[in-house]
C-alpha cells in the first residue's frame, strides 16, 4: 500500500492511496470463508455452500468495506507520521472515481483532498495594552450586600403600610370595563413582592397603601411573566388572553422582612465563631469575598476583550472551497449551497478562535494533563458542595466522583473547556500589560452585559 502526496498550494493537497491486490486479498478470503461457515442458503447445508456462490453474493461487499478500511488507516497513518496539521478530515477529491476493477480486482486507487491548517501570527505580546476592570468596593455596595446578609436572616414582620421591599397578600376580583365586578369572573387570593414591581406607575399607586385598601390593576404589571400572571389569579396560562386586564386588587396582609440585628450571633452564624467581633471585621471580611469574587468576572472581561482583538486582527487564510464541501458532505443532514453560504462566516469565525487557541498553546507548551483535569474536576465539587453548606467527602470519595464526572462525555467537554479558558486567562494577564481600572458594581455588570 502507499500514499502520495499532491500539493495544490499551501492550504490544499490531494492524497492518493494505491492498494495493491496482497494488502486486501488475505482479509477478504478470511471474511468470506466465514461467511460461508455460517451462511444459510436454501438447498445447501451450513458450511457446505459452494465458494463461488458466496463469492457472488457476498464478494464485492466485503471487498468494499476492506478497501474503505485500508484506506482510513493508511490516510490517518499518513497524516500522524507526515506531522500534517489538517483542517476536517480528508474528503474523496471532487470529480474523480475509484480506479479499479471490483469484478477483477487487482490494484486500486483512491484520491483525497485535504485542507491545511494555515500557520499564523498573533497580533499579541508583552506591548499589548488592555484594560482590566475590576468592581470599585465602596460603602454603596457593601451597605447593600449586608442589608442582604441581615435580611437573609431576618424575620417576617406585619406591616400597616406598602413600601418598596414588602410581600403584599391580596385578593384579585375581575373587573368589566365600566369597572364592576364581573359576574362569574376570577375572585382568587395570591402574594405579590413589590421588588418584582417593575411599572413604574404602578408601584407608585401600591406605595403607602394599607390593610383593606383597593387597587385596580393589570395583572400582567404585578406578576412575571405568563405563568407567574396565571398562577397569580390561579388559572391555567392557556386562558389568559381570553381573562380581562382590569382586577381589583384589595390588600389583606402587609409583610416585611425585618432585618436582623449585627451581633455576635449573627456574626457566628454567618463565618463561624469566633471569625467576626464587630461591623467594621465585618465589612472588611465582605469586602475581601466580593474582592475573590469579582476577580473570575474581571478575568472573563478580560478574556473576551482579548479574544475579540485576537479575532478581529489575525489574519487567517483558509481553504474555504475545501471546507464548504467539508462542511456539506459531514453534515448529518443535507445543506443547501445557499445554507452554507450564509452560516460560512459564523463557521469561519469560531474555527478562526480555534486555530489561535490552539497555537497559544502550542508555541507556549500549554497543556492540559490528565492528573490536572481531575483536581480541577475535584475543585469544582468542592465549590458545588460549600455553596449548599455540605463538607466535601475524603479525598479518595471526591476523586470517585470526580472520575464518575468526567466520564460523562458532555461534562467532560465542559470541563475541559473551562480548564482551557483558565489557562489562557493565565496566560493573557502573564503576557499583556494591563492597566487596573475600577467601576461602580452597576458600571460593570453593564459593561459585562455588552454584546461583542
Amino acid at each position: 500500500m502507499n500514499v502520495s502526496r499532491q500539493e495544490i498550494d499551501a492550504l490544499n493537497s490531494i492524497l492518493t492511496v494505491e492498494v495493491a491486490k496482497e494488502d486486501y486479498a488475505g482479509k477478504v478470503k478470511s471474511t468470506l470463508d466465514n461467511y460461508r461457515k455460517t451462511a444459510k442458503i436454501p438447498g445447501f447445508r451450513p458450511g457446505h455452500v459452494p465458494a463461488g456462490l458466496i463469492q457472488k453474493q457476498y464478494g464485492k461487499g466485503v471487498l468494499a468495506e476492506e478497501l474503505n478500511k485500508l484506506v482510513n488507516d493508511a490516510l490517518n497513518n499518513y497524516i500522524q507520521s507526515n506531522n500534517l496539521s489538517i483542517l476536517g478530515n480528508p474528503i474523496p477529491k471532487e470529480g474523480s472515481e475509484v480506479r479499479g476493477d471490483f469484478d477483477q480486482p487487482d490494484t486500486f486507487s483512491f484520491e483525497y483532498e485535504i485542507g491545511l491548517s494555515p500557520v499564523i501570527e498573533l497580533p499579541i505580546s508583552n506591548k499589548s495594552k488592555f484594560t482590566y476592570h475590576k468592581v470599585k468596593i465602596d460603602d454603596k455596595l457593601l451597605d447593600n450586600q449586608i442589608d442582604d446578609l441581615r435580611r437573609r436572616y431576618g424575620k417576617l414582620v406585619s406591616a400597616e403600610k406598602v413600601e418598596e421591599r414588602d410581600m403584599i397578600l391580596a385578593q384579585f376580583v375581575e373587573l368589566n370595563e365600566d369597572g364592576s365586578i364581573k359576574e362569574g369572573g376570577i375572585m382568587h387570593s395570591s402574594t405579590i413582592s413589590m421588588e418584582f414591581v417593575e411599572d413604574k406607575k404602578v408601584k407608585k399607586q401600591l406605595l403607602g397603601k394599607g390593610i383593606a385598601d383597593k387597587v385596580n390593576v393589570d395583572p400582567s404589571t404585578v406578576s412575571r411573566g405568563g405563568k407567574d400572571t396565571a398562577s397569580m389569579l390561579g388559572v391555567d396560562e392557556s386562558r389568559l388572553p381570553e381573562i380581562s386586564n382590569l382586577f381589583q386588587m384589595t390588600i389583606n396582609e402587609i409583610k416585611r422582612m425585618e432585618l436582623a440585628e449585627l451581633t455576635q450571633d449573627l456574626y457566628d452564624r454567618l463565618f463561624g465563631p469566633g471569625a467576626i467581633s464587630d461591623e467594621k471585621a465585618l465589612r472588611s471580611r465582605i469586602a475581601d469575598d466580593l474582592s475573590k469574587m469579582f476577580a473570575n468576572d474581571s478575568d472573563r472581561l478580560l478574556t473576551r476583550d482579548v479574544y475579540t482583538e485576537l479575532v478581529d486582527k489575525t489574519k487567517v487564510e483558509l481553504p474555504d472551497v475545501f471546507l464548504k464541501r467539508w462542511i456539506k458532505l459531514s453534515n448529518e443532514k443535507p445543506l443547501t449551497d445557499e445554507q452554507i453560504e450564509n452560516e460560512y462566516p459564523s463557521y469561519v469565525n469560531g474555527l478562526k478562535w480555534q486555530l489561535i487557541q490552539s497555537t497559544i498553546f502550542r508555541t507556549n507548551d500549554i497543556k492540559l494533563e490528565n492528573q490536572e483535569v481531575i483536581d480541577f474536576t475535584k475543585g469544582l465539587l468542592v465549590n458545588n458542595y460549600a455553596q449548599y453548606g455540605i463538607p466535601a467527602p475524603e479525598d479518595q470519595e471526591l476523586t470517585s466522583s470526580a472520575l464518575q464526572v468526567l466520564g460523562n462525555k458532555e461534562e467532560a467537554n465542559r470541563i475541559y473547556d473551562m480548564l482551557a479558558e483558565q489557562k489562557l486567562t493565565d496566560y493573557f494577564k502573564a503576557t499583556v500589560k494591563l492597566s487596573e481600572k475600577e467601576l461602580p458594581y452597576d458600571d460593570f455588570v453593564a459593561l459585562a452585559n455588552q454584546q461583542r
